[in-house]
């Protein structure tokens, strides 16, 4: 590859990594080009890109991005999987397809910059995905105005019966008259 070429394929890696929400570095060795076109599509689907490039070159696209807090991870055969989107998504895809396929070793990744090695990728991979996080979101919020409204039911309805029995009680004659 000619230097204008590393040029070139550094600075689109640098917006994509710009841009990214997270980031997540493998050990692809041993795996064949049908097993690694079958990850690229999964992950696709999952929102994320996977690209295998040299360390010295994904050193330089990581500059001054959220990507170089795992540069110490950065050695022997790499490949990075980029999520704009679902983060829990892209982790689940690797997690389970490392699962499948010993050879592929999640290295570390990072979100937001913040730095996750491989147990912290395990335990993202196992929370819910993004839809489901919302879902269950809306409804705890709709679950608050919900009881609050029983709860004024509840008070408006005893002082309704509080009144009812104060009015049953003035309407029966008195016992002396």
């Amino acid at each position: 590859m000619k230097k204008e070429e590393k040029q070139v394929l550094v600075d689109v890696l640098h917006r994509r990594l710009e841009q990214a929400k997270a980031s997540f570095l493998v050990d692809y060795q041993g795996l064949n080009v049908e097993t690694m076109s079958r990850l690229r599509g999964d992950l696709r689907q999952a929102g994320a890109e996977f690209q295998v490039v040299k360390n010295r070159l994904l050193r330089l696209a990581s500059r001054q991005t959220d990507t170089a807090s795992i540069l110490d991870y950065m050695h022997g055969p790499s490949a990075i999987a980029v999520t704009y989107e679902d983060v829990a998504g892209c982790a689940k895809t690797l997690v389970g397809f490392a699962k499948n396929f010993e050879r592929l070793k999640i290295k570390s990744g990072q979100i937001s910059g913040k730095v996750m090695d491989a147990e912290g990728i395990k335990k993202l991979a196992e929370l819910p995905g993004r839809d489901v996080l919302l879902a269950q979101a809306l409804a705890a919020m709709q679950a608050v105005p919900t009881s609050l409204v029983r709860v004024l039911n509840g008070i408006i309805a005893k002082l309704l019966y509080a009144l009812k029995a104060i009015e049953q009680q003035k309407a029966q004659p008195a016992d002396g008259e």
